[in-house]
């Protein structure tokens, strides 16, 4: 077991080897080798086992671990004399502005549409409980793939302003002609319908919807739609002009590799009105989009390392993360597929999936039956995924992989379903 001392070691070591790398970040993305051994080398991961589950959040670069722990070092030291904006020539203010700055360039935003939050699911009940046209007889609309938490907060829209909650299923398979049938359906037969929640890339499947698409669509029918970009972001190009957006909730400590605790929100100029001050939040002017969201004491280290985190997202680019992202699906994807009874839960489409990608086999039904799967995985083979449930044809085990994963991983996780698909046959 690893003592104190051995964690104090690790982090003294990712800091010297950090200062080397946040100088030579730019000049590897041209002269690596190889792009595993590239990827490895900004990372400190432990080996012990293989992390297939690197959707839940992002490990920080080394770079950024470095940036991290000395904004922590920072902040210990000088307290609220920094925080409370007193301490000469440390303006806060100025400084936690960065961090919105970065994210407005981020998702192709303004900084004034932009405020920061400590997670996507903060971000987006904040929008979805803020949403201010909603009457007695309204319906609000969303799926059975959307994320727990944005599902209960549209389902409390019920009690809260006495609207109808419709809800469906997504498709399987989830080809783009058949999701956008699935939403003119639901939007045809609920003409009361002024709020929809949209996911880009579903937690419990994988599943890249094509958003831009289905917010047209929405809104032809007079709806409003709040879109969770919060898997998505920064291992996929998000445009918010481009996609035409108008509410977006999302997390940097996924795939902008931010320290946990950190997220954001988006609303455009135009529609800040759409949403209320955040319980009657008067500490922010009622025209600062920062209004709408009242976090109370956030971790100012996590806050102030946001503009490294996104610093170094855009020296490897988007692209570059997205491509290796979806190589390593597709490696794993391919080798398992032609099992019996292996069901893969994305499509063959590239514009349909990103890193994460869940899988059935035959007669996994019950979250129960996920669970045993993945413990399974875990304990004979070292692969660490997840059980998803809520899936409505079924749970499920989803498997992302990281920027830092390797083939060897990989191997691993398809020998393991070799020898595991028949579980429950």
């Amino acid at each position: 077991m690893k003592t104190r001392r051995d964690f104090l070691k690790v982090a003294a070591a990712s800091l010297a080897t950090g200062s080397t790398l946040a100088q030579s970040v730019p000049a590897a993305l041209h002269s690596a080798d190889s792009e595993a051994a590239y990827f490895a080398s900004l990372y400190d991961v432990d080996r012990t086992y293989i992390n297939l589950e690197n959707g839940y959040w992002g490990l920080m670069t080394i770079p950024t671990q470095q940036e991290y722990l000395s904004k922590i070092a920072f902040v210990n030291r000088y307290n609220s004399v920094f925080a409370r904006g007193t301490m000469p020539g440390m303006p806060i203010a100025p400084m936690l502005e960065q961090g919105r700055v970065a994210v407005a360039k981020l998702i192709n935003a303004d900084p004034a549409e932009i405020a920061l939050t400590r997670c996507g699911t903060e971000s987006l009940q904040d929008l979805i409980t803020g949403y201010t046209h909603l009457s007695p007889g309204d319906a609000v609309i969303f799926h059975d793939l959307d994320y727990d938490a944005m599902q209960d907060a549209m389902t409390f829209l019920k009690e809260r302003r006495g609207v109808e909650v419709v809800t469906f299923v997504m498709p399987e398979p989830a080809t783009t002609d058949a999701i956008l049938a699935a939403y003119e359906d639901v939007l045809k037969r609920t003409p009361h319908a002024k709020l929809m929640l949209v996911t880009h890339l579903c937690h419990r499947t994988g599943l890249v919807t094509p958003v831009k698409e289905i917010v047209g669509l929405a809104r032809r029918h007079g709806v409003d739609c709040i879109v969770d970009i919060a898997h998505s972001v920064a291992q996929m190009p998000i445009d918010v002009r481009e996609m035409d957006l108008d509410f977006v909730g999302f997390s940097l400590h996924k795939w902008a590799a931010a320290p946990q605790g950190t997220g954001a929100m988006f609303i455009r100029k135009s529609r800040l009105s759409s949403i209320e001050p955040c319980n009657g939040n008067t500490e922010d002017s009622s025209m600062d989009v920062r209004s709408r969201v009242f976090s109370g004491t956030v971790s100012f280290a996590a806050m102030l390392t946001i503009p490294k985190a996104i610093e170094v997202h855009e020296q490897i680019t988007v692209e570059r993360k997205r491509a290796r992202l979806q190589g390593l699906r597709n490696y794993w994807v391919e080798r398992v597929r032609d099992l019996p009874g292996i069901e893969i839960l994305t499509p063959d489409d590239p514009a349909r999936y990103g890193a994460t990608t869940s899988f059935r086999t035959r007669g996994m039904k019950s979250i129960e039956q996920a669970n045993q799967m993945q413990q399974t995985l875990f304990t004979k083979y070292r692969v660490h995924t997840v059980a998803r449930k809520g899936i409505t044809r079924g749970a499920a085990v989803r498997v992302t992989p990281g920027l830092y994963s390797t083939h060897q991983d990989l191997d691993a996780l398809v020998t393991a379903l070799q020898h595991e698909h028949a579980m429950f046959a």
